[in-house]
């Protein structure tokens, strides 16, 4: 039997999305969550419901288990003996780090501690996982690119992020792991996390009460679309990271190494206002937002954009869907997914 493909946070907006995509490309598909009640598990089970009637009994396996149990995870690992890992499990959000901060140690860095471990006892060829642009932090110099220094995280959830991509490479340069860091720009489209702007802001647009538009509105964000970030972290499954020749460790390369360890940025590289998202989906569901002009929150940083040629140059590819036509298909599945 084939080896499969081990997807963590399977039932997670990204997770559920590529597992999907796995499996109508012929993959077997083993997928782990926690289901925890971070958000709504209504959502995750509807994620859910669409992978099994896409998937043939023998391609799609679900466990629930923690990234934490590291026992569990052991077993599996022996016992499904995958070939690819994607690492998407993550407890998830900037500003919840600011309330629940042991939630990001035990699950970002104990649990990715586990997840190396399993890829280096059982022979993985290749580990994709997730980071994040909020490792940027406090830099202003935009275009975000993978060969600026990283040492300036604003939250507890990009320090944990910085940490995996330290993690990984120990890793690789240690036993040889293949790994990618897969640095997602704010990701958004049908069934997203109900925690992030744009379930928010529609919730609230249609029911007639107002949103927080923080930093006053003077806010860029580089919104990708979920399929863009799926077809990227796709292709970066069926090309592992190789050492990179030239490195140089007088000079060194952030964004790559001597030993088999690459980080990618993946963006729409076209940021946008954060009051002109806001007005591309006032039009999506045809009603305006009664605007709460908040100021800054801790944790947050101004702007994002990102560079994504190294991207490009990898694998072919880099995200294209413009932000009207996403927020429209969003705005969509929004109004069917909760009737309204």
């Amino acid at each position: 039997m084939t080896r499969p493909v081990l997807v963590t946070g399977a039932a997670g907006f990204i997770g559920a999305a590529l597992s999907l995509r796995l499996l109508e490309r012929g993959e077997r598909v083993v997928g782990i969550d926690n289901l925890n009640n971070y958000y709504d598990p209504k959502l995750k089970r509807a994620r859910f419901a669409r992978i099994e009637q896409a998937a043939t009994a023998d391609a799609w396996r679900f466990e629930e288990l923690a990234l934490e149990d590291c026992e569990a995870l052991m077993a599996l690992f022996a016992a499904e003996q995958p070939r690819v890992v994607v690492n998407l499990a993550a407890q998830a959000g900037v500003r919840y780090s600011l309330e629940n901060p042991a939630a990001y140690i035990q699950s970002n860095l104990v649990g990715f501690g586990h997840i190396l471990e399993g890829c280096r006892h059982h022979d993985v060829d290749n580990l994709v996982y997730a980071s994040s642009s909020s490792v940027y932090g406090g830099n202003r110099n935009l275009p975000f690119h993978e060969r600026q220094p990283v040492n300036h995280p604003v939250s507890l959830y990009a320090a944990s992020k910085k940490a995996n991509e330290l993690m990984a490479h120990t890793y690789s340069h240690l036993y040889g792991l293949s790994a990618t860091g897969l640095r997602f720009f704010t990701v958004y489209g049908p069934w997203g996390r109900p925690d992030m702007a744009p379930m928010l802001f529609a919730k609230a647009i249609l029911a007639g009460e107002p949103i927080k538009v923080f930093n006053h509105g003077k806010m860029q964000r580089d919104f990708t679309y979920i399929n863009d970030i799926v077809e990227g972290v796709l292709r970066c499954c069926d090309k592992p990271a190789t050492a990179n020749p030239e490195f140089d460790p007088l000079q060194p390369d952030p964004a790559t190494a001597a030993v088999p360890h690459r980080l990618f940025n993946i963006g729409n590289s076209q940021p946008i206002e954060l009051l002109r998202f806001i007005e591309v989906l006032e039009q999506a569901l045809g009603k305006e937002a009664i605007k709460d002009f908040q100021p800054m929150q801790p944790g947050d940083v101004v702007a994002t954009a990102a560079d994504t040629q190294a991207l490009e140059e990898w694998v072919g590819f880099r995200p294209r869907t413009p932000i009207e036509d996403g927020v429209e298909r969003f705005a969509s599945w929004y109004c069917d997914f909760y009737g309204v």
